[in-house]
Parts: structure tokens; C-alpha cells; sequence
């Protein structure tokens, strides 16, 4: 079996990067993941939330990005909001969890959850929270990575194809 291994990128790794998580942000939304894009979705769209959304956070150091890679290439990607309203020091935020779609079920999202609590840990926080479509396949790597749920919010967003509403859940994991 190939290793699978987790890195947080820094700041000067992120352009390296950017043509595969664009990728694999495009593959994700084509295959109808709920992180809040519509199909039809393309690379350069993947480009654009990367490069203009989430590089300069992680410069600004209020974002932290990890990356997992199988074999030597990058497969998935995880994002760790850390600055947040000065009232919710202790909490950081689950953003934009995404493993290709053709990699999928070979513990990647674990890895990456697991990583996600370290990296937490690390930056003093003691809450992590996130949002999912209620009922995807997402929900049991939640669960099983220690997050309860919190709650459901029915008719909350479109479907990646917009062919109709869906909740979403709340989830939450006390460090």
C-alpha cells in the first residue's frame, strides 16, 4: 500500500501547489461534493479560490493549509480557519475538505482529520467546528474522527448541480 502523508504548507510551497488543489477542488464539485461551488466548475475557477481566497490567509497566518499526499502526489486538501471574532479565541473552523475523487477510501480524509487536531492543538485551540451536507458521505468521517453533532439546518444550499435544496449538520470536537 503507498504511505500516505500530511503536510501543512508554508507560505513559500503554496504556488507550487496550486495547479493540483485546483484540480482536485474541480474534480471534487464535478463529482457533486457540497462545498459550496456549482457545476459546472473548472480549474481555472479552482485557481481563482486558491490564489485569491486562501493563499493570502495562509500568509496572513489566519488560515492553516494541509495537504495529503499519496505516492508523492497531492490527493487531498484541508483548511483550518484559525482567526476567528475576537470572542472565540479557542475555536478554529473545518473549511473545504476534499480528497480526488478517484483516490477515495484509502483513509486519505482520515489522515487529514487526524493531522487537522494536531495542527489545532498546535495552535492553541480547543474547539474545532465545520459544517456538512446532512447524509453525505462525509458525515460518518466526521463522526468517526470524534465530532458530535450539534444540530441540522434543513433546506440550507443547493446541491452541486442545483437541482434542489439540501440541510446541512453542524458538528463540533472538544480538544
Amino acid at each position: 500500500m503507498t504511505e500516505i502523508t500530511i503536510h501543512t504548507l508554508a507560505a513559500d510551497q503554496l504556488d507550487t501547489e496550486a495547479h493540483a488543489l485546483a484540480q482536485i477542488m474541480a474534480d471534487t464539485v464535478m463529482s457533486g461534493a457540497a462545498i459550496g461551488y456549482m457545476q459546472p466548475f473548472s480549474l481555472a475557477e479552482g485557481l481563482a479560490f486558491f490564489t485569491g481566497q486562501v493563499f493570502g490567509e495562509v500568509r496572513a497566518g489566519r488560515r492553516r493549509l494541509l495537504v495529503a499526499r499519496l505516492g508523492g502526489e497531492t490527493v487531498g486538501s484541508v483548511q483550518l480557519i484559525i482567526a476567528l471574532p475576537p470572542n472565540q479565541p479557542h475555536r478554529c473552523e473545518v473549511a473545504k475538505m476534499m480528497v480526488a475523487p478517484r483516490v477515495r477510501r484509502r483513509g486519505i480524509g482520515r489522515a487529514l482529520m487526524q493531522a487537522l487536531d494536531a495542527e489545532a492543538r498546535a495552535a492553541g485551540k480547543s474547539l474545532i467546528t465545520l459544517d456538512t451536507k446532512t447524509g453525505d458521505k462525509a458525515e460518518p468521517l466526521y463522526l468517526a474522527a470524534g465530532f458530535r453533532t450539534a444540530g441540522m439546518i434543513p433546506g440550507f444550499a443547493l446541491d452541486a448541480d442545483g437541482a434542489q435544496l439540501h440541510a446541512t449538520t453542524y458538528m463540533y470536537k472538544a480538544l
